[in-house]
């Protein structure tokens, strides 16, 4: 791939021969392999660049001014927009090349693929990976799982308490019966005692 850079040897504006220079000048720095198309001596390359330009990259009046950039048949940009590369270390992908190796160019590519790439292995790994319910819920899963035992205590205590209940109960039933035999008792000794007086006055009135 080679780049073009469209230029006017003889222009008249100093601005456009500082605007040329500075990109030339660049990408000589860069040692970027470039071929430098006069649009001044050679109406042919004057009227390829005006074509390639596109139309929403051409000024109001329809005629680019040089510096033009291509990338063989594809186009790069002009002046500003080589600039804007330039301050954004992006000059390689500007011109549709691959950053040379220790570059920032390629530093920050390389720091963007790796972030990149780790937010989609983080992506994979959510999904992937079955979170134990105890990390999920958090907090909300242990008081649930220490509601259900306090629930279970208080289950065990009840059914405790029901057969302290019928314990007590079967104990005074047992009182109460045992009171009631003995109220009994009571009471046929009293009448036989009574008998045995009733007798004895009886006998006494015989003799």
């Amino acid at each position: 791939m080679v780049i073009k850079v469209f230029l006017a040897s003889s222009s008249g504006s100093t601005a456009i021969k500082k605007k040329q220079q500075d990109v030339v000048g660049f990408l000589e720095a860069l040692k970027v392999d470039y071929a430098q198309l006069d649009i001044a001596c050679n109406e042919e390359n004057r009227m390829w660049m005006r074509q390639n330009v596109p139309e929403d990259k051409k000024p109001a009046n329809g005629i680019p001014l040089p510096p033009q950039i291509f990338n063989e048949e594809g186009y790069c940009g002009d002046y500003d927009t080589f600039f804007d590369a330039k301050e954004d270390n992006s000059v390689y992908a500007f011109l549709g090349l691959p950053p040379p190796p220790g570059s920032k160019e390629a530093e920050q590519a390389d720091k963007a693929h790796i972030v990149e790439n780790g937010n989609h292995a983080e992506e994979i790994l959510d999904d992937s990976i079955e979170v134990p319910v105890e990390e999920r819920n958090g907090d909300a899963h242990v008081e649930e799982e220490q509601a259900e035992e306090a629930d279970e205590e208080e289950g065990e205590g009840g059914e405790e308490e029901a057969e302290e209940e019928a314990a007590n109960d079967e104990a005074t039933e047992e009182e109460t019966a045992g009171d009631e035999a003995l109220a009994e008792e009571e009471e046929e000794a009293v009448g036989e005692t009574d008998e045995a007086q009733a007798e004895e006055e009886e006998q006494l009135l015989l003799a």
